[in-house]
């Protein structure tokens, strides 16, 4: 950590005039609030296709009635900026019409996400993209783009992409040698000793064996293999999951540790004995990677709460050892340790972000973006020219599809990225067991399609 406050003390002189996308959502809720208590932010513009849900939203968090204003077209948007209201707007080609330095992208849309993009880096506003189904898929075009255009295209910090790409990044400063990154799986697995029942998300799931495996054991991978057949009825996979990833592969040149992640139910102190070499007792067949873990701890003990972490090598023994007695996390084997940070806060943290971006032209995420990764769909079931490869729901799943994080190579980077091929229509009848790739969809239209060519060529 750092003295923030003198960081960017340019704030003492000026303000950040902000839009924000996908306004009515979750994340931007977050955002919100935490805008509300620092002066230094002027939101400028709300873009949600529900306005009047955005307006409510204000109100719930108290912004004054007075303060924004629902805007139809250009006119009423240039009336709002010119009364210093905030507009609240449907259509985001209406957001030409403010002074911007900075738009925060959240709509989760990958077409509409991409244009909405374009649109501000073209008019040389920063760019921070929350929408990591846009950057997995047209992430390393858009950074180019923006860097030609002399401005910021960011992963935004309070998200774990971001958090894990700064995590990672200040370990290579300091030399450490980063044998894996990665994040805990979005909802924990709560054990509770007493009743022999895990708790996943409400749902709870008797498993008394779960008292002898509760130890790491010197087989840690056939220990891990149990614990994953003792919680076989719950999920322990989140296609989300393979988005993120698949942004901070981009963004560190690590790749995936294996296609499908590793997904290891552990608990936190396990760690450093979990993510490392194979040849050391861990489950890693190559380093400097990126993977998850599910999480799994007593209902006493404190939630990863999605958070980050590295796995380095302890190169110098007597200096690990010493803080190993601090209370750090280290492998049984005193060879590799584990640093974390056990959270990751939304919004509440993404106005580093934008000061970053806007104040010092710097991303918070990675500086340049390559292809180190392809986020993949592959086929579980057969499926019929004209079906629909539908995605539903708060995990994205598409029925009758896993998805693949893939290494870099020229064969994988012919593959169609799992948000381009998501919610098209087959032109060919395909078997199970098939990767998707872009000839088999109907893509005519998608401008998403067409820059992510640019690359793919």
């Amino acid at each position: 950590m750092m003295n923030y406050l003198s960081l960017f003390s340019e704030l003492r002189d000026r303000s950040i005039r902000m839009a924000l996308t996908g306004a009515k959502g979750g994340f931007s809720r977050t955002l919100l609030a935490q805008c509300r208590l620092i002066p230094k932010i002027t939101v400028s513009a709300l873009c949600d296709l529900d306005p009047e849900g955005t307006a409510s939203l204000l109100r719930s968090l108290g912004f004054a009635a007075a303060s924004f204003t629902i805007c139809a077209d250009a006119q009423h948007v240039k009336a709002a900026v010119a009364q210093g209201k905030t507009a609240i707007v449907a259509d985001h080609r209406l957001l030409d019409e403010v002074p911007l330095d900075i738009v925060v992208e959240a709509t989760g849309n990958p077409e509409i996400s991409m244009q909405i993009a374009l649109a501000a880096i073209g008019r040389h506003v920063h760019v921070a993209m929350v929408s990591k189904e846009t950057d997995s898929v047209v992430g390393p075009q858009l950074n180019r783009l923006a860097r030609e255009n002399g401005v910021v295209y960011t992963t935004a910090d309070g998200d774990q992409p971001s958090n894990l790409i700064g995590l990672v990044t200040w370990a290579k400063l300091l030399g450490f040698d980063v044998v894996a990154a990665g994040k805990s799986s979005e909802y924990d697995y709560v054990f509770d000793h007493a009743t022999g029942e895990i708790d996943y998300t409400g749902r709870l799931l008797s498993v008394p064996k779960m008292e002898q495996l509760w130890c790491l054991g010197d087989d840690v991978p056939g220990r891990l293999r149990a614990r994953a057949e003792a919680i076989a009825e719950l999920p322990q996979s989140a296609t989300p999951d393979y988005c993120e990833m698949n942004v901070v592969a981009n963004s560190t040149g690590f790749g995936p540790a294996c296609d499908a992640l590793s997904y290891p139910l552990c608990r936190v102190a396990e760690l450093a004995d979990v993510f490392v070499p194979e040849e050391d007792g861990g489950i890693l067949k190559r380093t400097g990677v990126v993977d998850v873990f599910n999480c799994l701890r007593r209902s006493d003990e404190a939630s990863f709460a999605g958070g980050v972490f590295v796995v380095v090598r302890a190169t110098d023994g007597e200096s690990w050892e010493t803080l190993r007695q601090k209370g750090h996390l280290l492998s049984r084997n005193g060879k590799y340790a584990c640093i974390y940070l056990p959270y990751h806060l939304m919004g509440l943290e993404t106005p580093i972000s934008l000061f970053s971006a806007v104040l010092h032209g710097r991303p918070s995420g990675a500086v340049d973006q390559a292809r180190h990764a392809v986020m993949a769909m592959r086929t579980t079931r057969p499926f019929k020219a004209g079906d629909a490869l539908r995605m539903g729901g708060h995990h994205h799943v598409v029925t009758g599809v896993d998805a693949l994080l893939l290494p870099a190579g020229e064969e994988n980077f012919r593959l169609a990225p799992f948000y381009l091929a998501a919610n098209k229509t087959l032109r060919i009848d395909i078997p199970a067991g098939t990767l998707i790739r872009p000839e088999m969809i109907d893509l005519d239209g998608s401008a998403l399609y067409e820059l992510w060519r640019t690359s793919a060529a």
